[in-house]
């Protein structure tokens, strides 16, 4: 699949459907295929932290999830294709495995929401098996406590229910760190870091309107919802800043 490298990151050149077609292949081989789901932000902290940029480069997917990297990449005369959001992937599989009956286990969020994420999901997807869920506040890998009890009792726990497709919201750079750490013992077929999608799902949050999402607005939609994310979002500016005067930035 091509791909483009962004300050030394890679993203693969796909639309939404040529992704879904990738996963849903994912989830027919033999083993725990991983995908990483970097917008901006992410690509601006990744730059300088060699670990993160390892893990997002060693992912066997590797979508644009950021409406900057599409313009930064079409600026530069190497265009990606669209954006590919871990959300509208993340339903994406839930609608590949609610047509071929696959298991799905939910790992993060606050006490609660995966469990209302789940039961939300089966309302609207009935033949998905819920194969377990659980909180993201546990000590394990993600936050320096590698092999930890509580670490441990959650593998343990996957392992048994044996899932085909593993969703862990712990957010950047925590997520990311989980799957690397662990994937190598979890069983199944896909595992993606989608970020909020938990909460989205759990009716806790809500994405953008639709007029938001097509004019690539998203950002701003969550300032206005929360101000308090201005700080994290002067990440796509200063990454335009770099677009523009230093071409080798994309590749």
């Amino acid at each position: 699949m091509d791909n483009i490298k962004i300050f030394g990151i890679r993203i693969d050149n796909v639309s939404l459907d040529e992704a879904t077609k990738i996963v849903d292949g994912f989830l027919q081989g033999d083993r725990l295929r991983t995908i990483s789901t970097p917008n901006t932000e992410i690509v601006m902290a990744a730059k300088d932290d060699e670990k993160i940029k390892g893990i997002i480069n060693n992912s066997d997917l590797v979508i644009p999830d950021g409406i900057g990297l599409i313009y930064g990449s079409k600026i530069r005369g190497k265009p990606l294709k669209e954006r590919v959001t871990g959300f509208d992937l993340s339903i994406k599989l839930l609608e590949i495995a609610n047509e071929k009956g696959y298991s799905l286990y939910l790992l993060g969020g606050k006490e609660g929401v995966a469990k209302k994420a789940g039961e939300n999901i089966l309302k609207r997807y009935p033949n998905i098996k819920l194969a377990g869920f659980h909180h993201g506040y546990f000590k394990g890998s993600h936050t320096g406590y590698n092999n930890h009890e509580e670490e441990m009792e959650i593998i343990d726990e996957i392992n048994k229910a044996k899932p085909d497709i593993i969703f862990v919201g712990l957010g950047f750079p925590k997520q990311e760190t989980w799957i690397a750490a662990n994937k190598d013992r979890l069983p199944g077929k896909v595992i993606i870091g989608n970020g909020g999608t938990m909460d989205v799902l759990a009716g806790k949050s809500k994405r953008a309107p639709e007029i938001f999402q097509r004019l690539g607005l998203e950002w701003l939609y969550r300032l206005i919802q929360e101000p308090r994310r201005i700080k994290r979002q002067l990440a796509l500016p200063k990454f335009m800043l770099h677009v523009l005067f230093n071409r080798r930035v994309i590749q």
